[in-house]
């Protein structure tokens, strides 16, 4: 594969789409240049007009294989934004343990990572009897540009 993608992210989608035992194919590695060269989040119909702008023959059909194939491989990871819709989030490979605030009023996403929050999720599941293994948190709040000027740039009419 050949783009501006980090060696790293394209060195372990090599490896885990070899031990599939499956094929490297240009579909493929477009759906993957589309999906890793953001860090925003985005979901599968946003990943094919993106994908279909680098090659116009990407089909969705491969687009959803490979979509589970890297959720699977751990490279990808579906969130819930409260949008009733799967969003992909690409960059949990640089920093796994963040997680997303949301503004109700603009729907604007900023994800952010605290060692209280991991301090705090270690306490909750040890004090119930559980060993964490992944986690996430999504907060809902209204963002301060709107109560503070009465208007926000990305507030949806």
């Amino acid at each position: 594969m050949t783009s501006t993608l980090s060696p790293a992210i394209l060195s372990r989608v090599e490896e885990f789409i070899a031990a599939k035992g499956l094929r490297h194919t240009r579909q493929r590695e477009v759906i993957i240049e589309a999906a890793f060269n953001t860090t925003d989040h985005f979901t599968a119909e946003e990943l094919w007009e993106r994908a279909r702008k680098i090659d116009p023959t990407a089909s969705r059909a491969t687009l959803y294989r490979t979509l589970g194939l890297l959720v699977e491989s751990g490279l990808l990871k579906e969130i819930d934004l409260g949008r009733d819709q799967t969003y992909y989030d690409p960059n949990f490979v640089d920093h796994p343990h963040h997680n997303h605030l949301i503004c109700l009023d603009c729907q604007k996403v900023v994800e952010f990572e605290d060692a209280h929050m991991s301090l705090l999720e270690d306490c909750i599941t040890r004090r119930l009897g559980f060993r964490p293994e992944t986690s996430s948190v999504r907060i809902e709040a209204s963002c301060d540009e709107l109560r503070l000027n009465g208007i926000c740039e990305r507030r949806r009419a």
